[in-house]
């Protein structure tokens, strides 16, 4: 079983969803016996209902169970910051096309949002930038085509 890099945010966001999710799996059971209780199962539509929300449930128990499972949390926090484009670290860039800065932190795949400036470590650009360090030009191909970037600054935070 290969592991999966994981930041500690995280892991501490699956941990939560997790925990929510049991919460809710005996509030589920409980649906599920109110509505048996209400009859004929085959034309009781709260019983269907309450049947696939448990479905869901427990899909989604097993699914963050396993990526937990799997994974190699990495805190970056507790490493010597050496300049070094690393997974976990938080990178400013400057876009040498449109003198445009850009910070981004290096995620596992699960933890990636474009909009919070999380990137993959799969993708292109993190890609690109693992092992560089502060000052270096990269060059990257991104499905825009071609980007250019200097490394302004990496944080391990």
């Amino acid at each position: 079983m290969e592991k999966v890099p994981m930041t500690v945010r995280g892991e501490q966001k699956l941990l939560k969803e997790l925990e929510v999710l049991l919460k809710r799996r005996p509030l589920i059971s409980q649906a599920i016996a109110e509505a048996r209780e209400l009859g004929d199962l085959k034309e009781n539509a709260e019983y269907h209902a309450a049947r696939e929300e448990q479905g869901i449930c427990e899909a989604q128990i097993r699914d963050i169970e396993y990526k937990l499972s799997v994974a190699q949390v990495i805190d970056v926090t507790t490493l010597a910051n050496t300049g070094k484009v690393i997974f976990g670290t938080t990178i400013k860039l400057l876009d040498l096309d449109s003198d445009k800065e850009m910070n981004y932190c290096i995620v596992g795949d699960d933890e990636a949002d474009i909009k919070q400036n999380l990137i993959s470590v799969n993708s292109p650009i993190a890609r690109g930038l693992i092992g560089k360090l502060v000052g270096d030009e990269v060059q990257i191909t991104t499905p825009g085509g071609l980007k250019e970037f200097e490394i302004m600054d990496v944080q391990y935070i």
